[in-house]
């Protein structure tokens, strides 16, 4: 690498750190972290509005909750904004950038049959009524999400309430089972992800308002579980009426119950109020409202000693707050947790908590904090630990919300959640060895923070980072490949993303000291296998490059002496990115909820510091640089 080289590359990270840094900012009273901006989302946008039409035609308008919105402003305003989106095919994508698919737009298509806007607007029906033709319609919903009825019966549910799919085309769901004491959801198998349980009892309830069941024990136990079942619908709803912080599930739970006449029950009024709120100014709703926990501890990991020091206390003190104390009442999570926002729809899980974790670490270092401090972070670091090792599977991964959830894809073990969670429990465990790595002043404050983790939660992490791994081993594809949960790619085969999965299992490695094991080095061989001839990475072989997959398996690659020349050469494309002013360019590369697609605008900018600085430390380095 040249001195040239070297300057231009810290040219580039210093530009880039720099526009992440200016994204930090303070809100709310609050310290300065980052909050990001999700993808605005054609499928909210479209429950949304079915949701606030639901309300309005039983007779209500904003006053009526205590509201100054005008719901038939709003659902026209989000009407307009999907003839404006709606792909040149005539469907919807769930967010701008997306290709279409028959979710989004069967539920898009709902929408101007029940407002009575088909006329207004007969060009944009006729283009989505051939596309559904073409698609399949009821069938080729179901055939998306197979067994998984998470997201399928409340697509079909939607679709019933404008009266284009018959009420016996919608399965039923056991919303009786919620009467159940939540340790036994597990064991029951309900036919809905962990996490959609407020969906369950309002989807549930709505159908068997509309077609109950033939069988008098079904019709007796269903009709006796109704108002129970509500009122832990009504217990598990957030003060803002945000169900997860989620468009979609909020407006799916509210459609629902004022489909059956409930229009006055509190979890509506909540749940249309959180609706009004959450509206943005060109007429659309987001998929959530933010991932602010997310981002912030991405940002700092990111950052590492670059995060400016005025920073780090009130940025320690923000995610302190974020820990959750108590029993989840949603998931009845126990204490310890992180989720991935700051606000009150969160649910602690599996990828956050290792982020807030590796965090604190990160923000320990550098601060000659009180001893108090120190053992405010040792505090919570110690609930963490205990949290994630709670968490663990049998099958030795780590899954994203419940324990023993393993009958559907979302709730199973997965390893880029694995790997994330070995990496927090790795760095607890090292925080006593950090100590020589740092200067005297970060010296006192790792000190004190070793001294705050007890040496016996620290050996019992040992047998579970073990286990992690050997179940990484089985999770890895014949091609060296892993693929991740919750992140994917729209253009590879079956929305894969092994860029991205692959990427974050070798950090764990990394972080572990493993990168000589047969799996890392089957790992990296596979990303460097699929780089694209431009220096770039896309989700998969043969797909686009983009900022978030290249500066993933960029940043990893440099740890290979072998495959170092893979990683310059996707940094040299980062660089380019950085100098034609688009390395803050999003793609929709994350899932939420089964195959619900969102882009958040600051994954590229915070993924390209992350790599751009590891280029920088490594440039640095004795024999790395010439004349």
């Amino acid at each position: 690498m040249t001195v040239a080289h070297t300057a231009e590359l810290r040219a580039a990270f210093e530009t880039a750190r720099d526009l992440l840094l200016e994204r930090c900012v303070a809100q709310d009273g609050q310290p300065a972290h980052w909050s990001g901006e999700l993808s605005t989302s054609a499928l909210s946008t479209a429950t949304a509005v079915m949701a606030l039409h639901q309300v309005r035609q039983a007779g209500r308008c904003g006053t009526d909750f205590g509201l100054n919105a005008d719901f038939g402003a709003l659902i026209h305003g989000g009407l307009l904004w999907l003839v404006k989106h709606q792909n040149q095919d005539g469907g919807w994508g769930d967010t701008v950038k997306s290709l279409s698919n028959i979710s989004t737009t069967m539920l898009a298509h709902a929408v101007f049959h029940a407002t009575g806007a088909t006329a207004e607007f007969a060009g944009v029906v006729e283009r989505v009524e051939a596309y559904i033709n073409r698609i399949g319609g009821v069938e080729a919903v179901r055939r998306r999400y197979g067994r998984d009825k998470t997201f399928s019966v409340p697509i079909l549910t939607h679709c019933a309430l404008a009266g284009l799919v018959d009420w016996r085309e919608v399965s039923s769901l056991p919303f009786e089972l919620a009467c159940l004491p939540a340790r036994f959801y597990a064991a029951v198998k309900l036919p809905v992800v962990s996490y959609a349980l407020p969906a369950l009892i309002a989807i549930g309830q709505v159908k068997f308002h509309h077609r109950p069941t033939r069988n008098p024990v079904t019709w007796l136990l269903r009709k006796l579980a109704i108002n129970h079942s509500l009122k832990v619908l009504e217990r598990i709803q957030p003060p803002n009426g945000g169900f997860l912080e989620a468009t979609p599930l909020t407006s799916f739970v509210t459609m629902s119950l004022a489909g059956k006449g409930l229009v006055d029950h509190p979890v509506v009024r909540r749940g249309v109020k959180f609706l009004c709120e959450s509206v943005r100014p060109d007429g659309s709703w987001p998929i959530d409202t933010n991932l602010a926990t997310w981002v912030t501890t991405l940002s700092i990991n990111a950052l590492k000693d670059h995060l400016p020091d005025h920073l780090r206390p009130g940025l320690r003190q923000w995610l302190l707050r974020q820990q959750y104390r108590e029993v989840h009442p949603y998931t009845n999570a126990p204490p310890g947790g992180w989720a991935w926002t700051d606000l009150p729809g969160g649910v602690p899980d599996a990828d956050d908590t290792p982020g807030a974790m590796l965090a604190l670490i990160e923000l320990q270092r550098g601060n000659a904090e009180s001893a108090e401090a120190a053992e405010k972070s040792g505090s919570s670091l110690r609930a963490g630990v205990n949290w994630l090792l709670g968490l663990q599977n049998r099958d030795w991964g780590f899954p994203t919300f419940c324990r023993g959830w393993g009958t559907l894809p979302f709730d199973r073990s997965s390893p880029d959640i694995t790997a994330h969670c070995v990496r927090a429990l790795r760095a607890v465990a090292d925080v006593p060895e950090r100590e020589t790595d740092l200067n005297v002043r970060a010296s006192r404050g790792a000190t004190r923070l070793r001294s705050s983790v007890a040496p016996r939660l620290r050996l019992d992490q040992q047998p579970s980072i073990r286990t992690a791994f050997r179940f990484l081993q089985r999770r890895q594809r014949p091609d060296g490949a892993w693929l991740p949960l919750w992140f994917g790619c729209q253009h590879a085969p079956d929305d894969e993303n092994p860029t991205y999965g692959t990427s974050r299992v070798l950090m764990a490695y990394r972080d572990c000291g493993m990168l000589d094991s047969e799996e890392a080095r089957r790992g990296a061989a596979f990303l460097a296998e699929i780089q694209n001839p431009d220096g770039g990475w896309g989700g998969s072989q043969g797909v686009a490059s983009t900022v978030e997959e290249t500066a993933l398996a960029a940043e990893v690659l440099l740890e290979f002496d072998e495959y170092r020349k893979n990683a310059w050469r996707g940094i040299d494309w980062l660089i380019d990115q950085v100098r034609a002013g688009s390395v803050a360019e999003p793609s929709p590369i994350g899932f939420y909820f089964a195959k619900l697609w969102y882009f958040e605008r600051l994954y590229p900018l915070i993924f390209a510091v992350s790599a751009l600085r590891r280029a920088v430390e490594i440039s640095s380095e004795p024999g790395q640089a010439s004349v």
